[in-house]
Parts: C-alpha cells; structure tokens; sequence
C-alpha cells in the first residue's frame, strides 16, 4: 500500500552546501499493518513522510500508495492518503465541525456523506464538548485531535502520521492509538513516526530505525527487544551502530 525505493531527498544550503536528507530510503507497509519510524531530529523523517504525502519532491528513487506514484499521480495518492503533519496547525477562527466539512469537500465528498463521516469522526475523536467552539479557543490537544480528523475525513486506506500524539495527554495520546489500531484492523496502512517510543513499542508490527537519512535497522518490536531487552534500548543501540559505522 505505501511503498518507497531508494528515496533520495537533496538541499542547497544558503552557502551553496549540498544537505543529504534523506539518503537512499526504502520501506514498505503492507495494508492491515502499522509501522513504526523512528529516529532523532532531523534524521530525515519527516522529510520522508512529506515526500511519501507529494509534498516535496523526491531527488531521486520512487513512491507510491495505493499504487499510485509520487511523481506522476500526486492527486491519485492524496485520494488514497491521510497525512498528519508535525507542524501544520487548523484555522483559528474555524470550528472543528467547519475545518472537518471544507476538507471533505476538497476531496469531492457529497454533502451527506461529509456530514455523516463529521459526525463519525467527532465522536471517534472525541471532539464533541468543543466541535462548535472556534480552533482559535481549544487546547493544543483538541486542536491535534481536529488535525488528525482532517487527516481521516476522506476515510482514506493509508495513513502516513508524523507525531501524531504530539500535544496529547496520556489519555488522549491511549485514545488515539487505539483508533489507529482499530484503522489497522480494518486493514488500513499506517506509518506512524514519534519519540515517545513507550506508547507505540507494543502496538506497531515493525520498526524502522533511520539515521542520517538512511534505514539502520527494520525489525518487530519482539526480535529488537531480543537483542536488547526492549525498544528503547535497542533504538539506542543501533543509532550507536549508525555513528561508529
């Protein structure tokens, strides 16, 4: 379903540097599995993700999701795709109700399915005490909560997730991840990336562990805790590996 081949991501700095972020990726996620990315800042990440979303072009290497390439059907991919950002935030002055309902008209949705599939997501979301309250007035985690449902308005069959429980109290953040488990039971593909390792150890099918742009190490949670003795452990272990090699 989300599958990347020699991902290569390029940057001039301002001083004519030549910046490798992303340096030969490839992974794939199968539809009914969810796939944990993890790494420190800046190791190319979200650079990844937001290649594999159309939003940056890759220098070289291929894409695809649902079949559909980065390059020459970038409108085929977003069909298919729910992309959360780290960084981009709702409109202040909108409710959640309106930001959900704009978005599924951008995906050409019928007014009554966008009301129904709002209504679905209020109440998976738990958005409900604030879905008539302007973004500008929610906390950080209703507001992330209203992000991810921007995400998943067009009931897409792969979800690309970069910190998605970012500003989420551990309730939040324990509600959240069971809904994506419930979206990978529905056989959805999922790639999630964050740092905290502890809430997702148990609940991604595999690991992958990139450092200066390049995948380390792809394993189940079980074979890296056998190396180790659990994931974080093993998380530093190979990033060790990554700098002495």
């Amino acid at each position: 379903m989300i599958r990347a081949d020699g991902l290569v991501k390029h940057f001039r700095a301002a001083d004519g540097t030549l910046i490798k972020a992303v340096d030969g990726v490839s992974l794939t996620v199968h539809p009914g599995e969810m796939v944990g990315l993890l790494g420190a800042n800046g190791v190319g990440k979200t650079t990844t993700m937001r290649m594999l979303a159309t939003l940056l072009s890759p220098t070289a290497g291929t894409a695809s999701v649902g079949g559909s390439d980065v390059r020459t059907d970038p409108l085929g991919v977003r069909r298919r795709l729910g992309y959360l950002s780290a960084t981009t935030g709702v409109p202040d002055r909108l409710t959640p109700g309106e930001v959900l309902a704009s978005f599924g008209r951008l995906h050409g949705l019928e007014e009554t399915a966008i009301a129904d599939r709002v209504a679905s997501l209020v109440a998976a979301l738990g958005l409900a005490s604030c879905e008539h309250r302007p973004c500008g007035r929610l906390s950080t985690g209703q507001r992330q909560r209203v992000s991810l449902g921007r995400a998943l308005v067009h009931d897409p069959p792969a979800l690309v997730l970069d910190e998605p429980t970012s500003g989420l109290d551990a309730v939040g953040a324990r509600d959240l991840l069971d809904l994506l488990e419930r979206m990978r039971s529905e056989g959805r593909a999922v790639l999630v990336s964050t740092h905290r390792l502890h809430e997702i150890e148990r609940r991604c099918d595999r690991f992958l562990i990139i450092h200066s742009g390049r995948i380390l190490d792809e394993r189940s949670r079980d074979e890296l805790a056998g190396l180790t003795g659990g994931l974080e452990a093993a998380f530093f272990a190979t990033l060790a590996r990554g700098d002495d090699a």
